[in-house]
C-alpha cells in the first residue's frame, strides 16, 4: 500500500537539501533506489511516496543526513548508505553518536571523526586497553585511526614518544639488490606510516620529532631486544609477521605503553604455507584481560565506494569455496 510522508521545504534549509541532494541529484536517486521510494517537492514540503516501511527508513536517514550537512560535515554515497544501513537495524540513534565524537585534528584543522560503529569500537578500544588488534580488510581506517589517537596521546602527554613499525616481508631476497643502506631500503614499506604521520603533524613538525627521537619508524627486525616503554607503539601489516616476530613484538612492551596491533589476514605475504603471527595472536590471546580484540568488515571501508564492492566480492568469492592463488 503505497504511504506519503512530508517534510518541510524552507528558505533556510533548501541548501542543505542541495547538499543532501548532491549534483544532478545523484545522492537523491541513490535515497530512491535504496529505499524504492520516490521523492517529490509540492508546494512547501518534500514528499516521500512508497510502501510504509521504506518511507519511514528514507525520512529518517534524510534527516539524520541533512543534521549532519548542518554541522559542517560532508555527505556523499559511501555514507549515504551507511546511515540507510543503521536505520534499517534501528540504530538511528547510533548515527549521531558515530559521527559527533572527534577522534583528533589533522595539522591543517580538520576534524578526524569515526565514520562508521566498527570504527568507533576500534577508537573506545584503543582507548581503554593497553594492547589493541584491528582485524579488517583495506579501507577500514586501521593505521590512520591508530595513528591519531598516538598522535593525540602525545600531545596529552600520555606518552613520551611514538614508535611506527611493520615488517618487510614483502621485500623477501630481493632487500639486498634496492640501493642504500638498510633504511633506505625499508623506506619504501613503511611510506604509508609517513604519510598517516605527515597528515596529523605537517612535514615540519614531524621532522623535528624524529630529529629528537620522539617520532621513530623502523622495520619491525629494529625492535628485537628492546623494552619500549612510555611510548604509543603501532605495528603495522602485522598479517606478515610470523609466529617468533608477533612473540617478540608483544614481549616489548614495557610500562606505561600502549600498543595497536593492524593487519588484514587476506594479504598475507608469508612464504609458503607459513602461519600469520597475527593470526595465531589474535586466538591465543582473545581472552586475555586488557586486551582488544576488534574486527572491522567491509561495512566499516570508508576509502572509494569501489573499495566497497571489491572487499565483499572477495568476500563472496571465497565464502563460496573459491581457492586463494
Amino acid at each position: 500500500m503505497q504511504h506519503t510522508r512530508k517534510m518541510p521545504l524552507t528558505m533556510d534549509s533548501m541548501d542543505a537539501y542541495m547538499s543532501l541532494f548532491g549534483m544532478n541529484d545523484v545522492y537523491l536517486q541513490l535515497i530512491e533506489r535504496e529505499c524504492h521510494v520516490r521523492v517529490t517537492t509540492h508546494a512547501e514540503e518534500l514528499q516521500i511516496l512508497g510502501e510504509e516501511a521504506d518511507t519511514q527508513i528514507a525520512m529518517v536517514a534524510m534527516e539524520k543526513l541533512l543534521q549532519m550537512i548542518a554541522r559542517g560535515e560532508s555527505v556523499d554515497a559511501p555514507r549515504i548508505r551507511y546511515v540507510l544501513s543503521l536505520v534499517r537495524d534501528g540504530r538511528a540513534d547510533d548515527i549521531d553518536q558515530i559521527f559527533q565524537s572527534i577522534v583528533a585534528v589533522t595539522h591543517r584543522g580538520k576534524p578526524v571523526r569515526a565514520k562508521t560503529l566498527g570504527q568507533q569500537m576500534y577508537v573506545q578500544a584503543i582507548r581503554s586497553h593497553d594492547l589493541t588488534f584491528a582485524v579488517g580488510p583495506a579501507g577500514t581506517g586501521k593505521t590512520y585511526l591508530a595513528m591519531a589517537m598516538a598522535v593525540m596521546a602525545l600531545k596529552n602527554h600520555e606518552v613520551e614518544r611514538i614508535i611506527l613499525t611493520r615488517p618487510a616481508v614483502e621485500a623477501g631476497e630481493k632487500l639486498g639488490f634496492l640501493p642504500g643502506d638498510l633504511t633506505q631500503k625499508v623506506d619504501p614499506y613503511l611510506r604509508p606510516l609517513y604519510d598517516a604521520m605527515f597528515d596529523f603533524m605537517g612535514a615540519d613538525a614531524y621532522q623535528k620529532l624524529m630529529e629528537r627521537g620522539t617520532v621513530e619508524v623502523a622495520p619491525l627486525a629494529y625492535m628485537r631486544g628492546r623494552t619500549l616503554s612510555d611510548a604509543f607503539i603501532i605495528l603495522d601489516e602485522a598479517q606478515n609477521t610470523t609466529s617468533e616476530q608477533m612473540k617478540m613484538f608483544l614481549t616489548r612492551m614495557g610500562f606505561h605503553s600502549r600498543a595497536v596491533v593492524t593487519g588484514d589476514m587476506t594479504q598475507t605475504d608469508l612464504p609458503g604455507n607459513r602461519i600469520s603471527g597475527l593470526e595465531e595472536a589474535t586466538r591465543v590471546l582473545r581472552d586475555v584481560e586488557g586486551i582488544a580484540i576488534v574486527e572491522l568488515t567491509s561495512r566499516d571501508v570508508v576509502r572509494h565506494e569501489l573499495v566497497q564492492r571489491i572487499v565483499e566480492a572477495y568476500d563472496a568469492y571465497h565464502t563460496q569455496g573459491g581457492e586463494k592463488r
